[in-house]
């Protein structure tokens, strides 16, 4: 069988040298990048099944590196930051990463996040509604094509994005706890931050034009949850 390809995007090579070798001990191909535009050639030559992406690079900013996997493909990506640069973890979420781990982190750490996210990307889809479009108020949702659009025009979401406001919308005018949200959307043996779920929320208000003060679509219950507004608050 075929070793899974692993692309580490890392210019330290105090990092990359003993991460690639636990990686291939872990039964995967580690393929090494040291920059930004090096990073980008291997992604598309070795077609990795996930990325390790470091977020300072030589010649670039890992975020630019991110928009141009993204542009194109839905390859798993995990973030590696230093503590402190938050806003980096932030944007890198919204961005359309998978997870993230904070430098400094333990080999067997960053191998659980790895086959974690393996895990979640070969998940099987759920099995499909009996009905295939959902709408509510000016929102409306293709579930077989996971295209989304608002008053018409095509609202572009992560895979993660879409799976939260399907996971909204199917319980529209319910409180959803977030533990519930994160056992449904991510996985119920998460230990990623909660953190998470705020950014990808805060991402699909942007995205959907929703005013988080004062909310038409997601309604926030702090400490507890989210819920999509209901058919009689939009009006429908």
């Amino acid at each position: 069988m075929a070793k899974r390809t692993i692309l580490l995007i890392e210019d330290e090579e105090s990092i990359s040298e003993p991460l690639s070798a636990a990686l291939e001990r872990d039964g995967f191909s580690a393929t090494v990048a040291s920059t930004a535009e090096q990073g980008i050639e291997l992604f598309h030559k070795a077609e990795p099944e996930l990325v390790l992406l470091d977020l300072m690079l030589p010649d670039g900013d890992g975020k630019d590196v991110l928009r141009a996997i993204r542009t194109g493909s839905r390859c798993p990506v995990i973030i590696l930051t230093a503590r402190g640069e938050e806003m980096d973890r932030v944007v890198g979420l919204e961005l359309g990463a998978d997870d993230y781990v904070t430098k400094p982190f333990s080999g067997a750490e960053l191998l659980a996040r790895v086959r974690a996210v393996l895990r979640r990307a070969a998940a099987p889809a759920p099995a499909p509604a009996q009905e295939s479009q959902m709408k509510l108020g000016d929102i409306a949702m293709d579930l077989d094509t996971r295209q989304v659009t608002r008053a018409g025009r095509t609202v572009e979401l992560t895979l993660k994005e879409f799976d939260l406001l399907r996971m909204l919308m199917e319980e529209a005018g319910r409180v959803l706890r977030r533990e519930e949200i994160i056992d449904e959307v991510w996985d119920p043996n998460w230990w990623g931050p909660t953190k998470t779920l705020d950014v990808h929320i805060s991402s699909l208000r942007k995205k959907l034009g929703d005013d988080p003060a004062a909310p038409r679509y997601i309604h926030t219950l702090r400490g507890v949850g989210f819920r999509f507004a209901s058919v009689a608050e939009l009006g429908q």
